[in-house]
């Protein structure tokens, strides 16, 4: 919560409390001097922090209690007398309003994320890449090739100015308000939540190169909620590159103005059979696993000077790395199977194309979330769902099964490729928006169980620690003690050592 607007919100609320409490012949100047206070720290927040809808009920009744305060100051008399049932509702009235104020403030705060952790400032720049070989198959209203932002976080020389915002594309607040199923006004506010990035600063010199780490939002995300976690690993010494998967984002803004929104959802059907699903799953999967490879394409031509960047013959592409989230996390490990990527990280990620390879056998660390790791667990013990079950879940017995089978299949390539050098963990108390920053967003997440009921600044520093330590083993050859077993001082990791 930001300082002016606490005031003004405590302002209004001893504004309040003096005109119901001082007796109607003492309260002229009390009232007045109050609504002047509250007046000021409203220009002052409007000024210094900016307005945002949920303190609309402070605006309005800062304004009217100036006014009618300022019309009984100077004129020496009070308002005429009105009748004691219409004061009430009045009053009632406020005291409604500042209560769900109050609420909004809560449920809606303009938080602050984690600072990083490593000895280098953070800078960040966003690339806009095309692939001429590639159609886009996700957008039905225009042909086009496929397109991608990728925004990129790297060590920096000492940044100079402010930091820059989480989010500086506004315009697509609307569309990640609604897929959270809010009123499009509802997240605005987030404009105001800064990074701890300086915009094009320029790459650290404490370095001839720094390993490329490149990074996948979930179904429906996008890059900025994995924000946090790219700037960890940035001031640790890494260039991370988070990977806009246009139309499987809530919205991407292109440099030209357009906003592409999800359309990949299109593909999942209450009326497909678990084939199909399947099926689209994997149609979905090669696209993203497509961009990565694209993505490091680009990258390439970049460390050549054939795309002109800061970061010009400073990326490490002989260590190279690949981490998501969800689907993304998916991703992640598909992507593995290039042999340019050393080493990848899965984050509550179900794996797809299981059945088009083989194993991978490179080092993977698979991190999930309890609830994630529960279901996982139901297929390791061959747990045999009852109807009751099924119903609830809105499963037939049929589709289980195969889910059931796919699951196996899934666990057995997790097997495999941990047996190759990884890891598999989960952390107790969380739940799949954990691993992003959509933890911060609201409190009410966690009462409603969208997220665990460890506490998000816990669940992020407890992912950024494992993170780190792995990528370090295998792309810098340091670290590793996090790996090794557990650990006291995060008691919520759980190492899982039987997969089937």
């Amino acid at each position: 919560m930001r300082l002016f607007e606490l005031l003004l919100f405590l302002s209004n609320v001893g504004l309040f409390a003096s005109t119901v409490l001082l007796k109607k012949g003492r309260r002229r100047i009390p009232v007045f001097v109050a609504s002047g206070i509250a007046s000021f720290l409203l220009v002052i927040h409007w000024t210094v922090e900016g307005y945002r809808v949920q303190l609309f009920f402070p605006y309005c009744i800062t304004i009217i209690f100036l006014a009618i305060s300022g019309y009984s100051y100077f004129k020496k008399t009070g308002l005429k007398k009105i009748p004691r049932f219409m004061l009430g509702s009045a009053y009632t009235a406020i005291a409604i309003m500042l209560i769900v104020t109050a609420g909004l403030m809560y449920a809606f705060p303009v938080f602050k994320l984690p600072e990083p952790t490593g000895e280098f400032k953070v800078g960040t720049q966003t690339f806009h890449f095309v692939d001429p070989n590639r159609e886009e198959i996700f957008d039905k209203t225009r042909e086009g090739k496929r397109e991608l932002m990728v925004q990129v976080w790297y060590p920096a020389q000492a940044g100079t100015g402010k930091y820059a915002p989480v989010i500086p594309d506004t315009r697509i607040l609307r569309y990640m308000a609604a897929n959270y199923g809010l009123p499009g006004f509802t997240l605005q506010h987030l404009k105001y939540v800064s990074s701890h990035a300086y915009s094009g600063a320029e790459l650290s010199s404490a370095q001839t190169s720094f390993p490329l780490l490149l990074a996948n939002p979930g179904f429906g995300s996008s890059r900025f909620l994995h924000t946090s976690q790219a700037e960890n690993l940035a001031s640790h010494g890494y260039i991370v590159a988070v990977i806009d998967h246009t139309y499987n984002t809530f919205a991407t803004e292109f440099p030209d103005g357009r906003i592409t929104t999800s359309t990949t959802n299109d593909l999942f059907s209450p009326d497909h059979d678990y084939r199909t699903e399947s099926g689209n799953r994997d149609k979905l999967g090669k696209v993203l696993t497509d961009d990565v490879a694209f993505a490091l394409d680009q990258f390439e031509l970049i460390q050549s000077g054939q795309i002109q960047s800061h970061l010009k013959g400073r990326i490490d592409l002989g260590h190279v790395g690949v981490f998501g989230h969800s689907i993304g996390g998916a991703t992640a490990y598909d992507a593995s199977y290039d042999p340019r990527i050393s080493v990848g990280i899965d984050l509550d990620g179900g794996l797809y194309r299981l059945r088009d390879r083989e194993g991978l056998r490179k080092p993977f660390l698979f991190m999930n979330s309890e609830s994630e790791f529960e279901r996982l667990k139901m297929v390791m013990d061959n747990h045999a769902y009852t109807e009751e079950e099924l119903k609830r879940m809105g499963n037939t017995r049929e589709w289980m099964d195969q889910v059931t089978e796919d699951k196996k299949l899934e666990l057995e390539r997790m097997r495999e490729t941990v047996a190759a050098g990884g890891q598999f963990l989960y952390i107790d108390n969380t739940e799949h928006l954990n691993f992003t920053d959509v933890q911060f967003i609201s409190p009410i997440f966690k009462m409603l169980g969208v997220t665990g009921k460890i506490a998000p600044e816990r669940a992020n520093s407890v992912i950024n620690a494992y993170m780190l330590d792995f990528f370090d083993r295998y792309l810098k050859n340091q670290g590793g003690i996090l790996m090794k077993g557990p650990d006291s001082r995060f008691p919520e990791m759980k190492f899982v050592t039987k997969l089937l």
